[in-house]
């Protein structure tokens, strides 16, 4: 099979408004080799380095699809999360955009659990093993296979610590990141310039708020995420 190329599209980035980051006074220093200059108080990225190291980033999840291995794409903040579900079904990728479970990669054991007793209530309802229950009772099995999906739905397929992260906002994110770094799980992350990209091993410098700029590069990530699934061999 051929070797794709990803290539970024810069006008694209800019018109999405991924060149845009914080006020510099809100800044964090350890950002200033990706920032081309500051204007009206806010700091610019130099897109020429963006792209880069999005290129970087989306070979990383094609050798990652290829190699049959997962990439848990995580964005919960309110602009990220619709995009984040859109994505991972698109790509076949899980997904976090309800909250972070915490301890899902340090203490993966425990909260394996919820996700197996998910997908049971699940087969059991599609078995029609709920149907002899009383309307009550089934009402309560709903509520609860209700509650399970809106925090373990996105994570049900997955059988282990993922292999690699996905991250929007590793500001609003610390508790992914640190778990990731704990656990030596490599992550991508959109970072803005108010964060520190300590830890990321493929960090994207973008404005990590507007929607139109992470729509763009979640796309641009998953899609080569999805590329690799392709060519898999597993």
């Amino acid at each position: 099979m051929t070797q794709p190329t990803f290539e970024a599209d810069l006008k694209a980035l800019l018109e999405a408004g991924a060149h845009f980051g914080h006020q510099s006074q809100r800044w964090s220093p350890k950002m200033k080799q990706y920032i081309y200059d500051e204007r009206n108080g806010v700091h610019i990225f130099d897109l020429i380095q963006t792209g880069a190291l999005m290129q970087k980033a989306a070979q990383f999840a094609f050798e990652l699809g290829k190699a049959g291995k997962t990439l848990l794409l995580v964005g919960t903040k309110r602009q990220a999360q619709d995009i984040i579900r859109e994505e991972a079904g698109l790509a076949g990728a899980p997904f976090i955009a309800q909250r972070w479970l915490g301890g899902l990669i340090t203490n993966w054991d425990q909260l394996k659990k919820s996700v197996e007793k998910l997908n049971l209530m699940r087969k059991n309802m599609v078995e029609g093993k709920y149907e002899t229950f009383t309307k009550k009772e089934r009402v309560l099995i709903n509520r609860e296979i209700a509650r399970l999906d809106r925090f373990f739905g996105g994570v049900s397929t997955i059988k282990a610590i993922p292999d690699a992260l996905f991250v929007i906002d590793i500001g609003k994110e610390k508790g992914v990141v640190n778990e990731a770094v704990v656990k030596e799980v490599p992550v991508i992350a959109i970072v803005d310039s108010n964060c520190d990209p300590t830890g990321i091993a493929y960090p994207i410098p973008a404005n990590d708020d507007a929607v139109r700029s992470i729509k763009l590069i979640t796309h641009f990530v998953a899609d080569a995420y999805r590329e690799g699934r392709a060519q898999c061999q597993k």
